[in-house]
Order: structure tokens, then C-alpha cells, then sequence
């Protein structure tokens, strides 16, 4: 499948020979994200983490003569995507994904309708487990509607956190029994690799469970995720007239602090007459920080977005998505002008062709484009926001068992890129403008879970001696 050139190796017997743990990956490219690319560079494995990163004599030389076994693959090699928002129990549902929709409402009819029918949750979050692995991807954001479905991520080794959804509660049923339900069904999530909530929305929640739901988390240090600004009805407005039978109500229709209405939800403050966008309704309800990332942000102003800078929130930008549903595009331009922290999300198969990362970058690379942004650097933050800013939205960029970096100590998430361009520069825009479908091998804690053996780049079967290098 791959060119294994082996160093020494301690022959046991006849029959046993007891090869080195050691593994090099080298490529024509390599793209740490937290250094500059390198040109015919390596990456040293050994026990699922990175040993070494950086020119390939240099990474051999560190080995100083330990055994190992290198792989050369052809492309670009780069830590292992992050999908920074996605459902993967919904990829049974490729046929409403397959649609076009005139907006969320519409899409959401399509959605249920489907989602009605039987399911096998469990094999379908496999299923998309493993194309995911397939596109290049090692680590999730994957939110869990269905507790057969919550152990995806475990069961497919992958990294990353499954989420917990929570939707469709009113102030008196969560204060009657929504909590301990919740606190019930979040203690049967499984905790590898990651577990946290998903509050579906703003416009999904009443005020006590939005209130409450960040406490949860906090308290139990785990994570927060939630879909914001991706319908038009979240973006902010100007105030209208109330409506009948709430005539009198202090700031109803004025642009007073809705806060003071004691609104119940987002809804009944829209009805009141207040123009408040979701972004700033949850973020008085103190929903946002840096242990939350959300997903979309379509419907953002200039202050949305200052908010979200102002609170370390990352925001998932699922641009194919959108489409399907009929939504505008994300304000990508806008995002990377004002320096907001950005990851990809795929979405589901029920909104989206594909769970392919790199089509998503694709696809706001165009959006930037259109949108005026012509920086230079323009490849390198979007393949920057698959990798690192995924696993910065999730709070994994940091810590023992860190991602989306290749750097010395982290975990060995690797995933390779059949590109032809031999210069960086060309490389960095191949996969960035069309990157789609090149996933050439995945590798999950230094383990190859998926290789085409056509994409490996030819080279002799051993390693020269440390005397002959």
C-alpha cells in the first residue's frame, strides 16, 4: 500500500522479526499550520505522537540511528482535518441533502418528513464515520440528536467531542423535569473521546433551559456548541409595531433593553416588537465564552461578530450547507478582515453533498473572492481554519493530547493530499481551490486507517545507513 523503507531491524528467530516503533511520514510538502510549510519535509511517529517535524535529512538525523520504517507519500502532508460541525447520524438522510431549498423552513419540512421514518442511527453515524476518515478527517464536532448514535466518534477511534442536542423546551417543562432529563442524558454520553451540550438554538429554547444549559457544562468542564445566525429570521432588525394584546409593555417596539421586558424567548421578544439579533439575545443569557463554538454565523452584524471576537468564540462556517438550504452566504470576507477565529463544518449528508472539509474550503475560498477579500494569505487561513481552527473552536489546540498542528508532543493526526504543484505556494492553492476528493491517507494516533496505494510516491524498499546519508 505505501513504500516502507525500513531501518535496522533485531531478528528474534526464523520466523519473528521485531520491527522498530518508529514511523516517518514524509512528503514533497509538508504544512505544520504553526510554522511555515516545508519542502520535502518529514514527521517522525512514534506511540501515537509526534516525535519530530521538519526537513526529512534533519527528521532522520534526530533519529540518530534508531530503527524505523518511513512511509513516502506523494502531495502534501498536513495534520488531520477537523470537521468543526457536523451530524453524523443523519447520513442516511443523503436525500434531502441532495435537494435545493428555498430557506430553513422549507429545508426543515424536507427534514422531518425524512427524519420520520426508521432509522438506524448507530450504523448510520458509522457509516458516516467512515466516510469522514476516508475525506481526511480525524477529529469531530458531532452533534447527537439520538442516543444510539452517541458513541460514533468512539467506536471509529476519532477525535474531537460529541455534543449532547437540546431542543424544543418552554420555561415550565424545564424547570418541571427538563434539567434532570437532560443531566440524565448527558450521564449516558460517552466521554471518549469528548462529550458536551448542543442547545440547538435561540429560537428552539426558552430563556430558563438557555440560562441554565452553560452552567451544566461549565460546572462539569465540558463544552459548548451551538447553531447560531443560520436562520434570516436571527439576524437583527428594526424594531416593529407589538402585536395585539401586548400594548403597554415597557419598550415593546422602541429599542429599549429587551432584558427588561422579561421576555420568556427569542421568539416572544420578536413578537414584542424588540429587533435584537440571536447573537446578542445569547449572549445576555451568558451562553457564549471560549469553551463554546458556534456553527453558521450567516446572519451577523459587524457587533455580532465583535461579540463573539470579545467572548473567544469560534465560529463553524459551513458555506455548502447553507446553500442547500437556500441561505445567504457567510460573511467569510468580513470574518477574516476584522481577525475572528474561523473553523469548517461539513453539516450533515441531510445538508450537504459531502462530508469533505476541503470542498467547504473550496467553497468560502470563492465566497472570500466574491466578497472582496484579496489577501495574500488567503490559502494558508482557510486550510489553517480546517485544521488548527477546528481543533481551537473545540479547545483542543492546546493541552496533552492536542490537534491540528504538527508539532513535537501532539497527537499524530495526519492526513495527505495528492497535489502535482512542486512549490508551496502552488500546493497551498491546489488544495485550497480544489482539494476535494485528494484525501490520499489518514493516519489517527499514528495508525494509517485509510491509504490509496496509487498515491504513494515510489523510492527504494530501505533506508541508506546513517553512514551513507
Amino acid at each position: 500500500m505505501t513504500d516502507q523503507r525500513v531501518g535496522p531491524t533485531v531478528v528474534a528467530d526464523s520466523t519473528t522479526i521485531v520491527h522498530s516503533t518508529t514511523t516517518v511520514h514524509s512528503a514533497r510538502i509538508v504544512v505544520p499550520m504553526t510554522a511555515p510549510p516545508i519542502a520535502d519535509g518529514a514527521v517522525a511517529v512514534r506511540d501515537g505522537r509526534i516525535l519530530h517535524v521538519g526537513e526529512r535529512s534533519w527528521v532522520v538525523d534526530q533519529l540518530d540511528g534508531t530503527p524505523f520504517t518511513e512511509r513516502r507519500w506523494r502531495g502534501a502532508l498536513l495534520p488531520g482535518l477537523v470537521n468543526a460541525h457536523s451530524h453524523l447520524q443523519y447520513t442516511g438522510m443523503a436525500s434531502v441533502g441532495r435537494g435545493q431549498y428555498d430557506g430553513f423552513e422549507d429545508w426543515a419540512s424536507a427534514f422531518n418528513t425524512v427524519y420520520a421514518e426508521p432509522h438506524d442511527w448507530r450504523a448510520e453515524a458509522a457509516a458516516g464515520a467512515v466516510q469522514s476518515i476516508a475525506a481526511g478527517v480525524t477529529s469531530i464536532a458531532d452533534v447527537v440528536t439520538d442516543l444510539e448514535a452517541a458513541s460514533a466518534l468512539q467506536d471509529a477511534g476519532l477525535g474531537g467531542i460529541a455534543y449532547w442536542e437540546v431542543m424544543d423546551w418552554e420555561n415550565a417543562a424545564w424547570q418541571q423535569h427538563g434539567r434532570d432529563q437532560v443531566l440524565g442524558e448527558l450521564a449516558r454520553m460517552p466521554t471518549t473521546p469528548g462529550a458536551g451540550l448542543s442547545p440547538h438554538a435561540p429560537y428552539s429554547l426558552d430563556v430558563a433551559p438557555l440560562l441554565e444549559l452553560p452552567d451544566i457544562v461549565r460546572q462539569r468542564g465540558l463544552r459548548l456548541h451551538l447553531h447560531l445566525g443560520e436562520a434570516a429570521f436571527e439576524g437583527e432588525r428594526t424594531a416593529v409595531e407589538p402585536v395585539p394584546g401586548f400594548e403597554g409593555v415597557v419598550g415593546v417596539g422602541h429599542g429599549a433593553d429587551w432584558h427588561l421586558a422579561n421576555v420568556p424567548s427569542f421568539r416572544a421578544m420578536r413578537a414584542l416588537g424588540f429587533g435584537a439579533s440571536a447573537t446578542s439575545f445569547v449572549d445576555r443569557l451568558g451562553v457564549l465564552g471560549p469553551d463554546c463554538h458556534i456553527a453558521h454565523g450567516v446572519y451577523m452584524t459587524a457587533v455580532d461578530r465583535a461579540l463573539l471576537r470579545a467572548r473567544g468564540t469560534a465560529v463553524a462556517l459551513c458555506p455548502r450547507s447553507n446553500a442547500v438550504i437556500g441561505l445567504d452566504p457567510p460573511p467569510v470576507a468580513d470574518y477574516l478582515r476584522e481577525g475572528s477565529p474561523i473553523a469548517v463544518g461539513t453539516d450533515s449528508l441531510s445538508s450537504s453533498p459531502s462530508l469533505d472539509p476541503m470542498a467547504d474550503v473550496t467553497a468560502l475560498h470563492r465566497i472570500a473572492r466574491a466578497q472582496g477579500y484579496s489577501g495574500r494569505d488567503l490559502h494558508e487561513r482557510l486550510l489553517a481554519a480546517a485544521t488548527l481552527g477546528g481543533a481551537h473552536a473545540m479547545g483542543l489546540a492546546v493541552g496533552p493530547d492536542r490537534i491540528g498542528h504538527l508539532a513535537v508532543g501532539a497527537r499524530a493526526d495526519l492526513a495527505v493530499f495528492d497535489v502535482d504543484s512542486r512549490t508551496v505556494p502552488d500546493a497551498l492553492a491546489e488544495l485550497v481551490e480544489d482539494g476535494a476528493g485528494r484525501a490520499a491517507a489518514t493516519v489517527i494516533r499514528g495508525v494509517v486507517r485509510t491509504a490509496d496505494s496509487a498515491r504513494v510516491a515510489p523510492g527504494p524498499s530501505t533506508t541508506p545507513s546513517k553512514e551513507s546519508r
